[in-house]
């Protein structure tokens, strides 16, 4: 993998009212956009795209497992179940599938920008995850191969990290995990900073993390779903009074993308953030869903979880069987892993999500993963069941993409607004 020129930016808020909708002065630090499913010669890269697959399945398995832990299963959405671990070796496509040599340079995968960790800070580059709600780093204890490129964390160079009890793990779809103590530290995003943030220096990691250029993940959702048990960096910081309102936003492009702490960034969208109550104790998931090609609703009344720790959109197999049959010339790619073709030359511009409200249409090129053959390419919409529900989809960021994003702790919603 390769990281792309382009500069993402991740910007501090200083809010002065206690809207959800809220600008002012912020501080910006470079952010990084990582790579993604499709080469930059735009083919799909099958392997990839399988490889995050299995990760984002195993991803909220986890989330299912902690939740249960937490705060009980009824707070599962309805079928929502804890799902086997996903293997990749299970999934792998058939050699048959791969006859396109496949470059390893592509675009639009994760958001990462820089955090400081400990006194004086250790820095380290970070995917920024609605959809988990832990931070972890590797730590110099990881002698692995996989950590061999990565920044690590030293407590021995900190004067205010401290070793709690308890151990963190993830497992993960290539049988390997990502565990390793619990400490508490000081933890600065963007002059955001907080003390005594809980979070994990891991002594190993999954194979699946080796080749990202992030070195860890700092999550954004609810505490419900925390491995850990503890309040997150961005709800510490809230209750530590670091920022004043529990908000922050998202904008996700090839340019001019950032990430706003304690509030939203106006200058970047028109009009006002429509928003919807959240209705899931752990993700950030808003109820009364409909799918749209063109003016035909293609399925309606469902549940959606907004994750930027992913590109692809997932929703159940029927449900994303009966929206292929709304695209001219779509058909089933990989019924494994739930990927769909179209023809390339007629890639849809008109499907769109809505809330009840204004209608978000997804642009052809945020649709399209990249080509499998001269004429044919392949949907961001994938049929899979992650366990989270049996009318419950998930919208990574080839949705978030296409909006600015808004997510409110202090009004349990999310939001979305005209980029301008």
């Amino acid at each position: 993998m390769f990281i792309q020129a382009g500069l993402i930016t991740l910007a501090l808020l200083l809010p002065t009212a206690a809207s959800p909708v809220t600008e002012g002065l912020g501080s910006r630090v470079p952010f990084e956009k990582r790579d993604g499913v499709t080469t930059n010669d735009g083919w799909f890269d099958h392997k990839r795209a399988i490889e995050m697959v299995v990760r984002d399945r195993n991803k909220h398995r986890q989330n299912l497992i902690n939740m249960k832990r937490n705060v009980g299963p009824e707070a599962f959405n309805e079928g929502a179940e804890i799902l086997p671990i996903a293997n990749y070796s299970q999934m792998a496509p058939p050699d048959k599938r791969q006859a396109e040599k496949l470059t390893d340079e592509s675009n639009d995968q994760y958001w990462a920008g820089t955090i400081s960790i400990g006194t004086p800070g250790q820095s380290f580059l970070m995917d920024f995850d609605t959809g988990s709600a832990d931070l972890w780093v590797p730590s110099v204890n990881c002698t692995s191969s996989y950590c061999s490129k990565k920044d690590k964390y030293n407590p021995s160079s900190s004067s205010s990290g401290a070793r709690k009890g308890g151990e963190f793990s993830i497992q993960y779809g290539d049988g390997s995990t990502v565990s390793g103590p619990v400490y508490t530290e000081t933890v600065s995003v963007a002059g955001v900073t907080v003390k005594n943030q809980y979070f994990s220096p891991v002594d190993t990691i999954s194979s699946s993390f080796g080749s990202e250029a992030d070195d860890g993940i700092l999550g954004l959702a609810f505490p419900a779903i925390s491995n850990l048990q503890k309040s997150p960096f961005f709800n510490t910081a809230k209750s530590q009074g670091a920022v004043k309102n529990g908000v922050f936003g998202f904008k996700l492009a090839k340019s001019g993308s950032e990430l706003y702490l304690g509030g939203t960034d106006s200058s970047l969208y028109t009009g006002s953030i429509e928003y919807h109550p959240v209705t899931g104790s752990g993700f950030w998931q808003i109820s009364g869903a409909s799918i749209l090609v063109g003016s035909q609703t293609v399925k309606s009344g469902f549940q959606t979880i907004i994750d930027s720790g992913t590109t692809i959109i997932y929703g159940p197999p029927k449900s994303v069987a009966a929206f292929y049959q709304a695209i001219p010339g779509a058909q089933l790619y990989d019924s494994q892993s739930g990927f769909y073709s179209f023809p390339c030359s007629s890639a849809p511009s008109n499907v769109a999500f809505s809330w009840g409200g204004n209608t978000w249409t997804i642009s052809a090129a945020n649709f399209n993963l990249g080509r499998v053959s001269a004429t044919q390419c392949i949907g961001a919409i994938a049929g899979q069941d992650l366990g989270l529900g049996t009318n419950t989809w998930l919208l990574g960021d080839s949705f978030m993409k296409n909006v600015y994003s808004a997510f409110s702790f202090d009004s349990s919603s999310v939001g979305f607004a005209t980029l301008k």
